[in-house]
């Protein structure tokens, strides 16, 4: 049966006449004549039965069901060139990934390393895109991820990097406003500061006060953000106290932006794992850049003492 599926230039066209309002624009973009996107819009909607546009003073303007058609055609042709753009990579030789990555581990700790991988692998093209949550692979377009989590996702294997230590982090300024004079500082101390809370993890705290013996009140109280880069750049600016992985906070100890206020490691119960389908176990820029990352996550490990 033959498929129903308008043309690809017809469906360019639509696609750049709904992103700029304008059948002019459009033409511009796709360096073809006002008159031919207009020719190419109406044979769209000819072969759907809908009206996708309207006339409105400074141009053109979507239809309810055009609106609706148009973040479809827009999501599948960006998939389409992605997935164009990877053949064309692939299909000259060159190795090349998709990972997802949880955003504060990718900026701050994969980031800083990744000159290296490149140095070591220059055939291998590496492409990030945020993860935040568990995906089925089937789904993604991705080769791997690189994620912080607990229990391994069904079908895939995966290498451990480091487990997640917790540690609180305030801002040399927020203890001398709040605590002056104390240089070494106790549990209770901390439960003096204002907490910064994560959004996704919002007994965080109250586990951290636990491992000490504490009970506090108010411990799942404070300004929640999404991100842990959210609550380094806070807590940096002294805003409050943040719990957060040690490994992320690297960067803001070095420069002094914030200080350690209890110096004994916390683990969660995650760890930063890279995980992959089984299907793609050997795939060979996969086994590189598994290879590499344990060579890295062994270094730190050995550096910092910590699993």
């Amino acid at each position: 049966m033959r498929r129903k599926i308008p043309s690809t230039a017809a469906l360019a066209a639509f696609e750049a006449a709904a992103r700029h309002g304008s059948y002019t624009g459009a033409a511009e973009e796709l360096s073809v004549t006002q008159s031919a996107v207009c020719r190419q819009i109406a044979g769209l909607e000819s072969f759907v039965g809908v009206k996708l546009f309207r006339r409105g003073r400074r141009g053109v303007l979507l239809t309810e069901a055009g609106l609706a058609y148009g973040r479809s055609v827009r999501a599948r042709l960006d998939e389409i060139e992605r997935d164009t753009l990877s053949l064309m990579a692939s299909g000259s030789g060159r190795g090349l990934l998709e990972l997802g990555v949880v955003p504060t581990f990718a900026t701050e700790w994969l980031l800083p390393r990744l000159p290296d991988f490149h140095a070591r692998h220059p055939d291998i093209t590496l492409n990030l895109t945020t993860r935040i949550q568990p995906f089925l692979f089937e789904d993604s377009g991705l080769d791997a991820a690189l994620h912080a989590g607990g229990a391994p996702w069904p079908g895939s294997d995966y290498l451990h990097l480091m487990r997640e230590s917790l540690v609180a982090v305030a801002s040399p300024a927020l203890l001398a406003s709040r605590l002056p004079g104390r240089s070494r500082l106790q549990p209770p101390d901390v439960a003096r500061l204002p907490l910064l809370q994560m959004a996704t993890r919002p007994q965080a705290w109250r586990g951290w006060f636990e491992a000490q013996d504490l009970h506090v009140e108010g411990d799942l109280a404070g300004p929640r953000m999404d991100l842990f880069s959210m609550l380094i750049a806070a807590a940096s600016r002294g805003q409050g106290a943040a719990l957060v992985p040690q490994l992320l906070a690297e960067p803001a100890l070095r420069e002094g932006r914030l200080r350690v206020l209890v110096p004994r490691a916390h683990y969660s119960d995650r760890s930063y794992r890279l995980i992959y389908p089984q299907a793609k176990a050997h795939h060979p820029a996969l086994v590189a850049l598994r290879e590499w990352l344990d060579g890295q996550a062994r270094a730190w490990r050995a550096a910092t003492g910590l699993d």
